[in-house]
């Protein structure tokens, strides 16, 4: 379910000649820890075994692409290259930096393969919110939502193998913090993740409609690890899950709003908007809002590791945050709430930004996301998460009623969580353990 996979399998099909697969192994991304690294390396290890019964070697080179890629594809004489999307800026560097030492005559593709409209066709301009977007989405999906052709088994044998794989020596070659344990409840790799999505259509859909916002309830689809790291295509996800709208019309088309309208409105956001992770990515009645009230007093103002352990005043954010780290999601309607706390008690936007940004993209397993920072207005929380910058900086939202500290952005508070869910219930269930 690739199609920048099945665009090279053509090309290979056409010129009669062998396909290869290559993913380059970087030391280190962003605040990805060994909870991250472990989940994707196991997926691999699944993409290995499947290209071999298709015939097609599977290569992982380690290193930064630009200084093991161009030197493989002179080496094997490699006739064109292929290449998935992601619209942040280190993904889209490593990508200017491949281009630019590939020899001449390498042709050099890229495929937006986890969108479903890709995302310079939905549209050639940020977005301003959902409202601005939805069209513009729905009225391609007919041409861009189909079902996946075939992968064959690969006709044309390279004519040498490819190296056998050393895993625990990719392990090791790694430069990541290893405190972070991996999840439990979370099996990489896309036979597990096609299972979470089997039981989610089976078990949890029928009540997405009406409990996606209760924390306590166990409607989401819980995809989003699996989504992030490639190993389910979020357009296999919505392929199946429509085929039930006759019977959960009201939850099938909250998810597709969800999986397809708001999450590709984020990629739109960090592909457009060069900031995408800073207060000045915001628009300009948040940035002037939020510097307005930058000083105001803060009712508590907490350092990084406090937030971190889960050690502020305020039982339901510790719980949403002991949650995260140990389990490595946290419930949707929960993540704005705990962002927009951030907001309140540190010194400045800058710094809430700087510390909720770093919090999701260290324990989150799909952190490091467009969605982690720019999902719009999440009353429809699942698959994946409040953005950092929606929470935080207003982004595809409103202005609102001014108020200290926040300004004009959305404010939350506990009271109103207690109205919309058992509170109590919940703070039981991740209480800190002693």
């Amino acid at each position: 379910d690739n199609w920048a996979f099945l665009y090279a399998q053509r090309l290979a099909l056409k010129q009669k000649l062998p396909l290869h697969v290559c993913f380059c192994l970087v030391p280190k991304f962003l605040d990805a820890t060994i909870r991250h690294y472990s989940f994707m390396l196991k997926g691999l290890q699944e993409v290995a075994e499947e290209c071999a019964e298709l015939n097609i070697p599977f290569h992982l080179l380690l290193g930064y692409a630009k200084d093991v890629l161009p030197a493989f594809v002179v080496e094997r004489g490699v006739g064109g290259v292929v290449t998935d999307f992601c619209p942040l800026r280190l993904p889209r560097q490593w990508v200017e930096n491949v281009r630019e030492r590939l020899p001449e005559d390498v042709p050099f593709a890229q495929v937006d393969a986890h969108n479903i409209v890709p995302c310079w066709v939905a549209s050639p301009k940020q977005e301003y919110s959902a409202r601005t977007i939805r069209g513009k989405i729905h009225a391609q999906l007919p041409e861009f939502l189909t079902e996946f052709p075939p992968i064959i088994r690969h006709p044309h044998p390279p004519s040498c193998p490819a190296e056998p794989i050393a895993w625990e020596a990719c392990y090791s070659s790694l430069q990541v913090d290893r405190t972070v344990k991996e999840v439990e409840w979370a099996t990489p790799g896309t036979s597990a993740g096609l299972a979470v999505l089997q039981s989610f259509i089976t078990e949890r859909l029928k009540s997405f409609g009406s409990h996606r916002n209760d924390p306590n309830k166990a409607a989401l689809s819980n995809l989003s690890p699996w989504f992030h790291f490639g190993q389910v295509s979020t357009q296999r996800a919505i392929l199946e899950v429509q085929k039930h709208r006759g019977k959960y019309k009201e939850s099938v088309d909250a998810f597709i709003e969800e999986a397809v309208v708001r999450r590709e409105l984020a990629e739109n956001f960090c592909y457009y908007n060069e900031n995408y992770d800073s207060v000045q990515g915001a628009y300009d009645w948040a940035q002037t809002t939020l510097k307005l009230h930058a000083k105001d007093k803060r009712p508590f103002l907490y350092k990084l590791q406090e937030l971190e352990q889960g050690t502020t005043h305020d039982p339901l954010w510790n719980a949403a945050q002991l949650q995260m780290v140990r389990e490595g999601k946290m419930h949707g309607f929960l993540r704005m709430y705990w962002a927009k706390k951030i907001l309140e008690w540190t010194r400045s936007p800058e710094e809430a930004l700087h510390f909720a940004i770093y919090l999701n993209d260290r324990y989150e397993l799909d952190g490091r996301d467009p969605n982690g920072y720019a999902r719009g207005r999440a009353d429809v929380p699942s698959p994946c998460p409040a953005g950092c910058l929606w929470s935080i900086c207003g982004i595809h939202d409103q202005g609102w009623a001014e108020r200290a500290i926040f300004g004009k952005i959305r404010y939350m508070n506990y009271a109103g969580c207690k109205r919309k869910f058992d509170v109590d219930q919940f703070e039981r269930r991740y209480a800190p353990r002693t």
